[in-house]
């Protein structure tokens, strides 16, 4: 360029400046197809190559993210199941429990009943079974006690047994009818 410069001075025609000149075209035409070449041989396929790594690579992760997102899903569903099943199981083993419970409390309730009314029976039969010795022992008391009343009374002793036992028994007989009498009255 300079050498086009000095010479178009010296021989006088104009030149433009800022166009070049044929051959420096030509040259840079010739370095920019070589380079050209060069990166179209060699440098653009590895880099493609290293493009489709980074492409492949990325849906590879993008995959694998997706994936792991579809089993973070299916662990939640199956957890969420498995936590309702949990929690129909509880409200199945309280409703089974306070079943139970009532169950327990009426089965208790009978059993004092059951055992209140044989202490009951048991106590009846024991007063009972007391009333009739004490009623044997007062029998043989009142007996003796009337006889030697009546003999008393009649101023001789009554030794006849016969005699004596009817003599008591028929006092025996009046005292619980007018006994009965007198409960029959009061309860009225």
């Amino acid at each position: 360029m300079i050498n086009g410069v000095i010479r178009a001075a010296t021989e006088g025609e104009t030149i433009n400046p800022l166009i070049p000149q044929w051959y420096d075209i030509v040259g840079s035409l010739i370095c920019f197809v070589v380079i050209l070449i060069f990166f179209w041989i060699y440098a653009l396929p590895r880099m493609q190559k290293l493009l489709d790594q980074r492409a492949e690579a990325i849906e590879g992760n993008i995959a694998k993210a997706d994936e792991a997102q579809h089993k973070a899903e299916a662990l939640l569903e199956e957890y969420t199941a498995q936590l309702a099943d949990a929690r129909a199981e509880a409200a199945k083993i309280r409703e089974t429990a306070r079943t139970d419970g009532q169950q327990i409390v009426a089965e208790a309730k009978d059993n004092a009943a059951a055992e209140a009314a044989r202490v009951t029976a048991t106590a009846q039969a024991q007063i009972e079974a007391e009333r009739k010795s004490a009623l044997v022992s007062l029998r043989g008391e009142v007996g003796s006690l009337a006889i030697d009343l009546a003999s008393g009374v009649v101023g001789e002793v009554l030794t006849d047994d016969k005699k004596a036992q009817a003599i008591v028994d028929r006092f025996l007989a009046d005292l619980e009818s007018s006994e009965k009498a007198e409960k029959a009255g009061s309860s009225n």
